[in-house]
């Protein structure tokens, strides 16, 4: 049994052929259906590695610590190895999704991912750890390009924000149950249930992806698009590498929250707001993008990025501020609206760059270059800190927004179609 009900036309209708040989989507002439069963097993398998991610991510650094009794860099080395596995896997991700085919790549990896996830439980030294989280990683940057480029590729080209951001709410869920859920088990219970969680749940998302399926039509324009050996513009599609920088930069200004939040809340007294803060997140998050994803395709990409800048530039004001805890309550609703904004309104016109049978390499490349914002973004924040304090910090990352807001003029934003929207100008 698999998932296959897309690709049949109503009587009388020609179906419709979605491989396009020039940037920019070609028009449905068909009904835009949205949910379609490819895409809800998509988002389901998207919320599980997500689920794992965050479950996990909390936890490693002081896991690491207590069962190893290594140092507190080793064992924030031993939760960022992951990034390391997934940041090497993006260099090529998008170029083997779209080569060797989407639905291939997505199963090879989701047993990569439950093996990784199988191999915590044995693993008995801080070298095996860091091993085991590099090679998850990998895993995991492979299948949620994958996944991504799956239900990017059914998602109607009239609906892609709102769609975008339909499918982003699985990662928004994670991000606020996964850290919840994963100190809880430490906390009540112990590692090891921990570790037959995540292993449960990426093996459900193995299961689910066995009956995920592409509609016909798309499975025939990526067999017919023409494979070019690998080069330099399948780790980076020039076409994307602008709004990518763009998120580079906002992915530095979003390091700043998630890496120092904690040491914020200490320095300040304002414990209590700081564990509300990604509550706050995840909950403006849920209720925008219900309805930012439809502005976007009516409107064009402007007013909704513009919207996040301002919102994320604001959060970061009132963190260089606060001295309460609302005000860390609001900042991280203002978060949400913000960084819970412009990536999915990214995404989308990353997809919208590139030809059909790019899309994987698009998606990598705009994921690759987050990636490098959020990951190198404390090291040199890290400095700043040091030397002038909190205060300082975020004062600076919400002038880099605003920096990050020109850039995007220059880039994207001066476009007829980002002002009016793709739809309007074609």
């Amino acid at each position: 049994m698999s998932v296959d009900t897309e690709n049949h036309a109503p009587t009388g209708q020609v179906p419709v052929t979605v491989e396009r040989s020039a940037p920019g989507p070609a028009h449905s002439t068909g009904p835009e259906r949205l949910v379609t069963p490819t895409f809800v097993v998509a988002w389901v398998v998207n919320f599980l590695q997500y689920l794992t991610f965050y479950m996990l991510v909390t936890t490693m650094a002081l896991y690491a610590v207590k069962s190893f009794a290594a140092s507190d860099a080793a064992g924030g080395f031993a939760s960022s190895a992951f990034v390391v596995g997934a940041t090497v896997a993006r260099l090529f991700s998008g170029y083997l999704v779209d080569a060797l085919g989407r639905r291939r790549m997505l199963l090879i990896s989701l047993v990569v991912v439950t093996v990784a996830c199988a191999l915590y439980l044995p693993a008995g030294s801080m070298p095996v750890l860091i091993a085991v989280r590099m090679v998850h990683g990998f895993g995991y940057a492979f299948a949620s390009t994958a996944v991504m480029t799956i239900a990017q590729s059914v998602i109607p080209d009239s609906r892609r924000g709102e769609g975008t951001g339909y499918f982003a709410l699985g990662t928004t869920l994670a991000t606020a149950i996964g850290p919840a859920l994963g100190l809880f088990l430490v906390g009540t219970l112990d590692y090891s249930w921990l570790f037959w969680t995540t292993l449960v749940t990426a093996a459900l998302g193995l299961v689910l992806g066995i009956f995920l399926r592409e509609p016909l039509a798309q499975r025939e324009a990526q067999a017919q698009a023409e494979r070019a050996k690998f080069s330099f513009r399948d780790i980076a599609h020039p076409a994307v590498v602008p709004i990518g920088c763009f998120m580079l930069l906002v992915g530095i200004c979003y390091a700043g929250v998630i890496t120092y939040l904690n040491a914020y809340a200490e320095d300040r007294g304002v414990t209590t707001g700081a564990g509300l803060f990604f509550v706050a997140y995840a909950v403006a998050m849920l209720v925008m993008r219900l309805v930012l994803g439809k502005v976007q395709d009516q409107r064009g990409d402007n007013v909704v990025v513009y919207l996040g800048l301002i919102c994320f530039a604001v959060a970061l004001g009132i963190l260089a501020m606060a001295n309460q805890d609302w005000q860390v309550i609001v900042a991280g609703a203002m978060t949400g609206l913000g960084y819970g904004t412009l990536m999915p309104a990214a995404q989308a016109i990353a997809v919208n760059a590139v030809p059909s049978h790019k899309l994987g390499t698009g998606i990598s490349t705009l994921l690759l270059l987050v990636d490098a914002g959020v990951g190198l973004g404390p090291v040199f924040l890290g400095l700043l800190l040091s030397a002038a304090g909190f205060g300082a910090m975020y004062t600076v990352l919400a002038v880099v927004v605003v920096l990050a807001a020109i850039f995007y003029h220059a880039v994207h934003g001066r476009h007829p179609h980002a002002k009016r929207g793709r739809l309007a100008v074609d």
